[in-house]
């Protein structure tokens, strides 16, 4: 649909709203002009100007639109076609774990999808690593192919395609180490399908990683003699992901974590089944079902979900938090997390990916690096 110039509305930046005009030239935003408004007003002001938020960022994504990660280049584009619909304008391709060549030729595929954006998808910013280092007593969803990890054997992968987010469980052996020479060598690293204890997720903070894998999910939990890998987050984390889909955490859980941690963010963690009616996916090696508003194995364990970015923040919004607040959590807190400057704010310099929303947060428009997406 072409690159737009300016947009006017009640644009959120940094310091909050204004109520004004966003400019931008070759993808960037180049000025941000108005008079600064609070979030009351942007909820009652009339007439009911449009709400112009930084786009959503996505670091958890297996699938969408009937396709699966683990299938490759082609599969990705079309994932990242689905999520952009839903104002996901940046994400990371999520693996499971599998056999180590479904893997390598996996990230061979995602490769080229990471060096060139679809000009009607999300940017694919690299890979989270979901496995297969974790523990085989923890899987979840994953299929059981967990193992050891490797230095060596992370630096073949991310010559595939930019590996940018690994999720390991630090209670296995040599897991500790790897997490410094991970963080060294660039890797952001997060906690996850672990066993581990409290005093384990202390010891992987300590030594560097930085956040929890879909928090209360696949971990232990909250005991009050036995805080568990929950308790840890809870005392210690900065950052932590959570699935917001009302389904995978209780909406109490969600509040005790947004009062603990203080950017947490939100993931989708979403299937093939984003997006599409019910009936049964690929996840990986598995086959899951969607049907009642999520997706399972045959045993009924949850595996991923069909959220995308838009519904999450409504989600959000709908538990009682300010729309500021919401955006933060669905875009510039992970931003953040994964050193991302130009990204998630809506700041002259940045690039220009933003959500257009109505006053009942139902996506108008999208933009990714300044091109419009065609929401048709």
């Amino acid at each position: 649909m072409g690159d737009f110039q300016h947009i006017d509305g009640y644009v959120l930046t940094p310091q909050g709203f204004v109520r004004g005009r966003l400019s931008q030239s070759a993808g960037r935003i180049t000025a941000i002009s108005g008079e600064p408004v609070s979030e009351a007003q942007v909820r009652h002001d009339q007439p009911a100007l449009p709400i112009v938020l930084p786009g959503f960022i996505d670091v958890h994504v297996h699938g969408g639109g009937g396709h699966d990660t683990m299938e490759g280049g082609e599969a990705a584009r079309e994932i990242s076609k689905l999520h952009v619909r839903h104002g996901t304008t940046s994400m990371l391709a999520t693996t499971m774990t599998a056999p180590m060549d479904e893997i390598r030729s996996a990230l061979a595929a995602l490769g080229p999808v990471c060096r060139e954006r679809d000009r009607q998808g999300a940017r694919v910013l690299g890979v989270h690593l979901e496995g297969p280092y974790i523990n085989p007593g923890k899987l979840g969803a994953q299929p059981d192919f967990a193992k050891p990890a490797a230095m060596q054997e992370v630096s073949e992968l991310n010559a595939l395609a930019p590996i940018k987010l690994i999720t390991l469980a630090p209670e296995l052996p040599g897991n500790l180490a790897l997490i410094t020479e991970l963080r060294a060598a660039g890797y952001q690293v997060q906690i996850g399908h672990t066993l581990g204890t409290y005093e384990d997720g202390v010891a992987a903070l300590a030594h560097g990683a930085q956040g929890f894998t879909h928090l209360f999910n696949a971990m232990t939990g909250l005991h009050h003699r036995e805080p568990g890998m929950v308790g840890a987050a809870l005392a210690h984390a900065r950052y932590a992901e959570i699935i917001p889909d009302l389904l995978h955490v209780h909406p109490g859980a969600i509040r005790v974590a947004l009062r603990a941690i203080p950017c947490m963010f939100c993931v989708t963690d979403s299937t093939a089944a984003a997006g599409q009616p019910d009936g049964d996916y690929k996840l990986g090696r598995h086959t899951v079902t969607k049907c009642m508003g999520g997706v399972r194995l045959p045993d009924g364990t949850l595996a991923g979900s069909t959220l995308t970015m838009d519904q999450a923040l409504r989600n959000l919004v709908g538990l009682g938090l300010e729309i500021a607040d919401a955006s933060r959590r669905v875009s510039s807190n992970a931003a953040e997390y994964m050193g991302l400057s130009d990204r998630g704010q809506l700041t002259v310099g940045a690039w220009a990916d933003l959500v257009v929303l109505d006053r009942e947060l139902q996506l108008q428009r999208v933009l990714v690096e300044g091109e419009e997406i065609d929401l048709a």
